[in-house]
């Protein structure tokens, strides 16, 4: 596939308006139609204009396709609008200023189940350090395979690892220095069974990093309840209460620290343990998550905004507890958030023995006790706190129905000193931005003074299953699309930005080449395309990169010279708003074409069972 890109910059069409910023994709395709959203205000121009058409979005793809995403884990935007975004086979991918999506590095990883390269953050001081965090589970040296459910502590103790917070630097070309890794931080793992890993990393204005880690429990035998399963010879990793609500245990948590150069951190005060204090971990801020795969630190209040996703039982049971649910919840302080003892709006699970299968005593949400012979931390923990947008089925109707997978997006800030022509609206400062994995959508959420929920709006949304979500410094919201395949990418998975076009909408260009390496002398045909939603009058025009122009949709141009070429093709409206796409032309070596034979794509792959493969590789 040809890697593509565009750039799209706006010209005012009222007085007194932002000047023009301009803007990049990289992969291309059809945008849908314009949407207003529920909730806009639209503001006047000076001079009698007419009203603006606020709640106008426009969404421009910035890669797309397995090639460009790899299996879409997590994003970041850097201060210069590039976004880095992670794969979990342990690929870092850079899509640049240009729209060109590259790899930026890859580290070594262990994949199973769900384990691999999870999330990626940047210092909030990249200008000046260019650091880089990645979470991730290094391979170590544990078993192939699944571990036993049942066994000894021996058996077990062979599939003890970690997943690893580290800081590394970019280097000056965007590629990742792995020379420059300094460890942060080990958080213990099960491995060789499922689920949870978390992984999501956030930074508040003081520059504190925020770490989401998930409980690490198997659930698929707790039949849809709480899994605390502490049989003498059950793998300890049937039971939640070893992680989530152990205070001296880093998973299932929010973890708050101060990373420093060299890999060091402090722990910032107000965090849920004070540093000394007897079976804790003052790393902790909060706890009692299952998995808060995504999270969120709004920059102005300091709250985090979790998507917690929960059990899976059909329907309450009073022997056993509700029904699942999952949520959105806010940490407005450091606090207990209740799992595997409480859900939801603090609706407790029962004690239950997996031994006898008999039920004890509903746990005490006000005052949870851990009696876990697999805790080693305090018995009495802190009491659980509800969820701030609990939701099962269609129990939330604007929230649809389906299956339940929250996706904790960030909150917007209006800037009103930022020159972007694609920020978002100043009616939406404040509001939350939540995205739903399994429904599809995006919903702006706005909050009332007291912080809660005052009206949840639809967002115009025109992918599949969202992955993550971040604003970029330019105002405008990237969304990471995972696709419709699991554990892979496919023609789906993207990275998009969706960007305010009240002003007016810019064209949408897409290029391709018929060859994009070769040796010098290379002739290489390129097609491109471009729509604009409200103007149809545009003009094309060529910069191939070696220092020569063009005109036209389908030019053919001959590269002299070796050497790495961006070929950018510009579609201009009357207004003077521009699109560019660029293709990537490498001259002097022809790139190997590799072709995987065995397994087709499709193919289904039995568990536990080595799958065989067949790969071709031809290189000219």
């Amino acid at each position: 596939m040809h890697r593509t890109s565009l750039r799209s910059t706006r010209t005012s069409r009222r007085p007194k308006l932002r000047t023009t910023v301009a803007l990049f994709t990289g992969l291309l395709l059809a945008v849908g139609t314009p949407a207003t959203v529920a909730g806009a205000h639209p503001r006047h121009a000076e001079h009698d204009e007419p009203a603006a058409a606020e709640g106008q979005f426009q969404q421009v793809p910035l890669a797309k396709g397995e090639p460009e995403t790899g299996e879409p884990m997590s994003l970041a935007v850097l201060p210069d609008r590039s976004v880095l975004h992670t794969s979990r086979d342990g690929t870092l991918r850079l899509t640049d200023q240009g729209g060109v999506t590259k790899v930026a590095g890859k580290i070594p990883v262990y994949t199973h189940d769900e384990e691999g390269l999870q999330g990626v953050g940047v210092d909030p001081d990249f200008k000046n350090n260019r650091a880089i965090y990645l979470y991730y589970a290094p391979p170590l040296d544990t078993p192939v395979g699944d571990a036993p459910e049942t066994g000894t502590a021996e058996d077990f103790k062979k599939f003890d690892g970690v997943n690893r917070l580290s800081r590394f630097t970019l280097n000056a070309n965007g590629t990742l220095n792995l020379a420059s890794e300094k460890k942060v931080i080990d958080v213990a793992a099960s491995r060789g069974t499922c689920c949870h890993v978390g992984g999501d990393i956030d930074f508040d204005a003081d520059g504190n990093l925020y770490l989401s880690t998930g409980d690490d429990t198997n659930p698929f035998a707790s039949d849809g309840y709480t899994p605390i399963d502490d049989r003498p010879n059950r793998n300890p990793a049937f039971d939640a209460r070893r992680s989530s609500a152990n205070t001296n245990d880093l998973r299932g948590k929010i973890l708050r620290i101060k990373v420093a150069a060299d890999g060091s951190y402090t722990i910032p005060e107000g965090n849920l343990f004070a540093p000394g204090t007897e079976k804790t971990r003052p790393e902790i801020y909060a706890m009692g998550f299952r998995n808060p795969f995504r999270m969120s630190v709004d920059d102005k209040t300091g709250i985090v905004y979790v998507g917690d996703y929960g059990p899976d039982a059909g329907a309450a049971d009073p022997k056993r507890g509700p029904a699942g649910q999952v949520e959105f919840a806010k940490v407005t302080k450091a606090a207990n958030f209740g799992w595997p003892f409480c859900t939801g709006d603090n609706d407790p699970y029962v004690d239950y023995d997996f031994a006898t299968k008999e039920s004890g005593e509903t746990f005490d949400c006000a005052a949870p006790k851990n009696t876990s012979p697999h805790n080693t931390g305090l018995v009495d923990l802190p009491p659980a706190q509800a969820a701030w947008i609990p939701y099962d089925g269609g129990s939330l109707p604007e929230f649809g129905d389906g299956s339940e997978s929250p996706m904790a997006g960030p909150v917007y800030r209006y800037d009103p000193e930022l020159d972007s022509s694609v920020k978002f609206p100043e009616s939406y400062d404040g509001d939350f931005f939540a995205g739903e994995f399994g429904r599809r959508w995006i919903k702006r959420i706005e909050q009332t003074e007291e912080g809660s929920v005052a009206k949840i709006n639809d967002f115009p949304w025109t992918g599949t299953q969202i992955m993550d979500m971040e604003f970029g410094p330019d105002g405008a919201l990237y969304v990471l699309d995972y696709g419709v395949s699991w554990f892979q990418g496919d023609e789906h998975s993207a990275l998009y930005r969706i960007e305010n076009a009240e002003d007016g909408f810019s064209p949408i260009a897409e290029v391709s080449a018929d060859k994009t390496s070769g040796a010098a002398g290379l002739k290489v045909k390129f097609t491109a395309s471009a729509k604009d939603a409200d103007s149809t009058n545009l003009t094309y025009s060529w910069d191939f990169g070696d220092g020569t122009k063009g005109e036209g949709l389908n030019p053919t141009h001959r590269y002299k010279k070796v050497g790495t070429y961006s070929a950018t093709f510009t579609a201009k409206d009357p207004e003077g708003n521009t699109g560019n796409a660029s293709v990537r032309i490498v001259v002097g070596n022809t790139e190997p074409k590799v072709t995987i034979e065995t397994p087709a794509n499709g193919t289904l792959a039995a568990f536990g069972r080595p799958v065989p493969f067949k790969v071709k590789v031809t290189d000219p």
